[in-house]
Formats: structure tokens, C-alpha cells, sequence
């Protein structure tokens, strides 16, 4: 079983600056212009440090040393302080979905003790698509340290319940409109309590599947290097937990776009072995409520909207999730490539300009098919899940020394 533990984090000085203007969304999910207008904000935002990018002015610098001078130098001037004890950091995010019902998740960050999988603990629920990962090892080598958390889910019943508080927050401040929570615990009967919980079940991995596989193989490197082959912080990883249960999760579909068809292709027709294809009328709102109604995917081109609901005879090999089914169906087509694409309204912004030639609304997978696959030791698809909101980067880091 996983092993979790408090730790002594660094944090911003809250006394001195805003934690709206200095944390910002993940790393992988800010474009160049986002980076500079969370800068404009705040100069002290942790994309200078969490996403490090070259200076024109000094073009033989290194980003990443640059990133970990940074590093150190704000938490020699007050910038960053430490925490006077290990803790745990409950997190709460509270939003409202696509139909303006609002949800609330609440999880703890700590540390978690790194597994890969199959050695138990750790599960990871699914396949991760080509993606350089040099550049999270680069920022770790140079940092010592986790910038930003992986996100695991716990089937521990009652979690939730632990992490419940009326305590005065250490923060509490809306940006992107959601409103962030963020709580120190440091009680030793409470912290025994949060770590016995989590360390009862497996964990499974949610998001951040690169930034766990960079951890190991960071981890591994610090071994080797080490003269009693132990990798010291290096042997865990600072990681959001939250429990896996309805209440809790927001699990949302990523949907895909597609390209790279003939101009004569007619897709709906192209589909018509895999699914059973029918005119869709969508509207604004509640598109993937409908399709789960309906059981069925939509298929969105710049002629219309259908709904594709599954042949179950054509997908007899194919896993119980849409991801899966699509895959299948996708496999028949010559030259098509795919793009993945959360929320309805940018897939049909992207239709519409010619983006892309078409695009697949998925419905959510269901937190019991995340447990059930991640317990049979298997993944699903790349890109299958999509959880929001995403926990802000810099609210708390941990020094891997």
C-alpha cells in the first residue's frame, strides 16, 4: 500500500502577496500569451519558476538554472517561506459545471512514495501519448524540488470526511472562476489519521502522468548517484489525493478532433458500420447530459450534428468507454489523425473555422470504470478523462533535498 506523509513545504508569504496573482493553472495547459499576462499580474508568479522559458537577452542562459536561482534567492528574500512543521495541505475547489450546478472537490497534498506500476500502491489509469518529458526532469534536476502536484484518487471510504473543516483557511481567493480553499493541517492525531486513510488503498494516478513517470525516473538517477543508493526526498512526490467517490469528482469526457481526410469523405456514412447514425439537434447548453440520455456520441461537422450510438456487434472487442469505441472506429478510416479537445464549444469553434474537418463528442467515463480498470492492472486510451477543475500550481512546493 502507498505510503503518504506531511511534509515541511515552502509557500508563498501570504502576508505580502495575493495567492490570485502569484499561483497559476498547469503548466501544460498555459500558452505563451497566458505566461506573460499571469507575469503582468505578478512578477513573483510561479510561471517564472514552474515554466521557465529562454531570455532573449541572455540567450546563453540556461532556463532552468535561471528557474532554480530564482527559486532560492525568493526564499532567502521572504518571497517563499517555510512552513515551522510538516503538515498536510487540504485543498478545496469549488465550480460550477457546464450546467451551472456547482461542485466541490477537496482533497490533501503531501507526499506520496513513489511505485511503479506493478510493484502495488500506485495505479495508473491510463495510457499516456508521446510527449517529451525531458523538459519536468530538466526543471526537477535543477530545482530539487516539486513545483506542482500530481493528482491521485483514493477508494479510502471517508477521507472526504477527515478533511472536512470549519478551521479559519490559510487561503481562500477566486481565479478562472473557481473559488480556491486552502487549509494547513498539522495535528498529529489528525495528520495519523490522513496518512493511515490513504495509505490503506491503492492510489490512483488522476493526472500528471508524465510528471509521475519524470519523478521516477528522477528518483532513479538520485539512487544511482547516492553511496547507500537512496534518492532522500527524491523517494516521493508532492501529490494531490482526493477520494474516489461521485461527491467529490468532476469527471469530464475530452472530445476529438478530427483531420487529415479526403474532401470527399463522407464520415457519417464512414461510421455507419461501427454506430448507428441519426440527425442530432444540439443545443447551447447540457450536450453531454443529452448525449448520456441518449446513449450515444455526437459527431459534429460543418454539415450538421448526428448521434452515433454504438453497434454493439462492431464493438465486441472494444472496451466499455468511448475512447475506446471511437478508436476502433477510427481504425477503418485512411490518413485520419486526431487532436484532443476538452469542452463542447471549442470542438464546434473548430469545426466551424475549418480547424478541423469534424469532431467526436465522448461522454464521460465513470469514477466506478476508473476503479475497475485501474484494479485489473489495465489503462484506458490516452486522453479518456478529463477532471476539473485543475488544483493551481504554488500553494505549496516541496524541497526534495
Amino acid at each position: 500500500m502507498p505510503r503518504f506523509e506531511p511534509f515541511r513545504g515552502i509557500r508563498y508569504d501570504l502576508d505580502r502577496l495575493d495567492p490570485a496573482r502569484v499561483t497559476a493553472p498547469p503548466y501544460d495547459v498555459i500558452s505563451p500569451s497566458d505566461r506573460e499576462a499571469l507575469l503582468a499580474e505578478a512578477p513573483e508568479n510561479v510561471v517564472r519558476i514552474d515554466l521557465p522559458v529562454p531570455d532573449p537577452s541572455d540567450p546563453g542562459a540556461d532556463p532552468y538554472e535561471v528557474a532554480a536561482e530564482l527559486f532560492q534567492r525568493w526564499r532567502a528574500e521572504g518571497v517563499l517561506v517555510d512552513d515551522p512543521e510538516p503538515s498536510f495541505t487540504v485543498y478545496r475547489m469549488e465550480a460550477p459545471d457546464e450546467d451551472g450546478v456547482v461542485r466541490r472537490t477537496t482533497g490533501v497534498m503531501g507526499a506520496l512514495t513513489l511505485s511503479r506500476p506493478g510493484e502495488g500502491g500506485i495505479l495508473p489509469h491510463e495510457f499516456t501519448t508521446p510527449k517529451a518529458k525531458s523538459d519536468r526532469l530538466d526543471l526537477l534536476r535543477s530545482t530539487t524540488a516539486n513545483l506542482s502536484p500530481v493528482w491521485g484518487l483514493s477508494p479510502a471510504a471517508g477521507l472526504s470526511d477527515l478533511l472536512d473543516t470549519e478551521d479559519e483557511p490559510l487561503a481562500r481567493f477566486e481565479a478562472d472562476g473557481v473559488v480556491h480553499t486552502v487549509w494547513r493541517v498539522s495535528d498529529p492525531e489528525r495528520v495519523a489519521a490522513i496518512a493511515e486513510a490513504v495509505g490503506s488503498e491503492p492510489v490512483v494516478i488522476a493526472d500528471g502522468h508524465h510528471r509521475y513517470e519524470t519523478s521516477l525516473a528522477y528518483r532513479d538517477e538520485r539512487r544511482a548517484s547516492s553511496p547507500d543508493g537512496t534518492a532522500g526526498g527524491a523517494e516521493a512526490v508532492l501529490t494531490f489525493v482526493v477520494e474516489l467517490v461521485d461527491d467529490e469528482l468532476s469527471v469530464g469526457p475530452i472530445h476529438r478532433l478530427l483531420s487529415g481526410l479526403s474532401d470527399d469523405t463522407d464520415l457519417s456514412a464512414a461510421l455507419e458500420p461501427f454506430f448507428e447514425v441519426e440527425p442530432l439537434e444540439l443545443a447551447d447548453t447540457g450536450t453531454v447530459r443529452r448525449l448520456q440520455e441518449l446513449g450515444g456520441l455526437g459527431l459534429v461537422t460543418p454539415e450538421g450534428t448526428w448521434l452515433l450510438r454504438p453497434r454493439p456487434e462492431a464493438m465486441a472487442e472494444a472496451r466499455d468507454l468511448d475512447s475506446s469505441r471511437l478508436d476502433v472506429a477510427l481504425a477503418a478510416l485512411d490518413g485520419v489523425s486526431v487532436v484532443y479537445q476538452h469542452g463542447v464549444d471549442h470542438v464546434r469553434a473548430a469545426v466551424a473555422s475549418g480547424d478541423a474537418q469534424a469532431g467526436v463528442l465522448l461522454r464521460p467515463v465513470t469514477v466506478a470504470q476508473i476503479l475497475d480498470i485501474a484494479h485489473g492492472g489495465e489503462r484506458m486510451p490516452p486522453k479518456s478523462t478529463f477532471f476539473f477543475p485543475k488544483p493551481r500550481t504554488g500553494l505549496v512546493f516541496r524541497d526534495l533535498h
